[in-house]
């Protein structure tokens, strides 16, 4: 059993804070082949996650914001954005559920922001034609001024 307290949220964070690509996940599931996955997944403004989909129709996902704001983006297959949603505990919306097949990013609008996320597992790394072919790739020279354009999204 593990108790989510503010402790393990505040290391999680500082893990994120620390690590080249902004984010760290905690997992609750035992191993990567578990069926279902449950895991903290900690973000930090400045964390970019390409546009990306789950073509497994075994593969939506549920994300529940803890603490802090996120941004949620999604997209059309060419890459208009085509919604958004703030996420943060106590507002007008804490959560999505994303259906497989849908083009969605994820951005972080605070400092410390952690989620609750859940989907069906084993783990598969995500295939070429579900990384989005229109945005950089994470590490990629555009992608800080893509990720710049998604934060203006949301006034940031």
């Amino acid at each position: 059993m593990t108790i989510i307290t503010t402790a393990l949220l505040d290391e999680v964070s500082a893990e994120a804070a620390a690590s080249a690509r902004r984010r760290k996940n905690r997992n609750f599931h035992p191993a990567d082949e578990a069926s279902c996955h449950r895991l903290l997944n900690a973000i930090e403004p400045g964390s970019y996650v390409q546009p990306h989909r789950h073509l497994d129709p075994a593969k939506d996902e549920c994300m529940i914001v803890v603490r802090g704001r996120l941004g949620i983006v999604f997209f059309d297959d060419q890459g208009q954005v085509t919604e958004t949603a703030l996420l943060e505990p106590g507002g007008a919306a804490v959560g999505v559920d994303i259906p497989h097949g849908r083009y969605h990013s994820v951005l972080s609008l605070a400092p410390g922001s952690v989620f609750l996320e859940a989907k069906a597992g084993p783990y598969a790394p995500l295939l070429p034609e579900e990384k989005s072919a229109w945005a950089p790739e994470e590490g990629a020279a555009g992608a800080p001024e893509y990720l710049g354009k998604l934060s203006a999204l949301f006034g940031a």
